[in-house]
Order: structure tokens, then sequence, then C-alpha cells
């Protein structure tokens, strides 16, 4: 029998979102697609190496699209898979969890 990688499907989710930058930038990636610069904007406080390495993974992992627009200047754009909308919808509702209980979280040691 092959030893299976993740204990259940929560530590499967949380091993692809990999951080708390995976998870803005799919929010944000779920209104449409995005240039980079537009993500950068949108992620406060992402560097830009950081989205660069974090872009590529979420491809990488099906969960993102890179489409490059062969024009002058050069367009590339980034949007949610069919895998990335699924995973976007199953962590909207911790997204609202976080709105309710906002004020109480900011205020923990």
């Amino acid at each position: 029998m092959t030893k299976r990688k993740y204990t259940c499907g929560f530590d499967a989710a949380i091993a692809v979102m990999g951080g708390k930058w995976r998870g803005l930038i799919l929010f944000f990636l779920g209104d449409g697609p995005l240039r980079f610069g537009e993500l950068r904007r949108a992620v406060a406080g992402i560097s830009e190496r950081m989205l660069i390495l974090q872009l590529r993974e979420l491809e990488a992992s099906g969960l993102v699209h890179r489409e490059v627009h062969h024009q002058v200047p050069l367009k590339v754009e980034y949007s949610l898979t069919e895998f990335g909308h699924s995973l976007r919808t199953a962590l909207m509702p911790l997204g609202e969890w976080g709105e309710e209980h906002i004020e109480r979280l900011e205020n923990l040691p």
C-alpha cells in the first residue's frame, strides 16, 4: 500500500495554501484576470520577489493561469483556473469568519 502524503483533506488544503500570500492572491484574482502590477497593488505588503515566487508556485499547482499577450508593451495576465476557483470558493467562508471576528483577532496578544 502506498503511504499518503496528507493525513486528511484539511492537511492537503492547508499545504496547497502554503502561507498568507497565496490566499490573498486567490482572493483578488477571483474577480477576474489581473496584471502583475495590479496584483501587487492589491496585495498590500507583498514584495515583488515574493509575488513572483507565489505566482510561480500557484501556477505550478494548477491554481493560477499565466497568459502572455504578445503585444508592445508585453502584457501578462494572471487568472484563476477552475481548480483555483474551487479553492477560492472553499476559502470564502474562512474570510467571512475573519471579517466577523476581525476586531477580536486584532486585539489578540
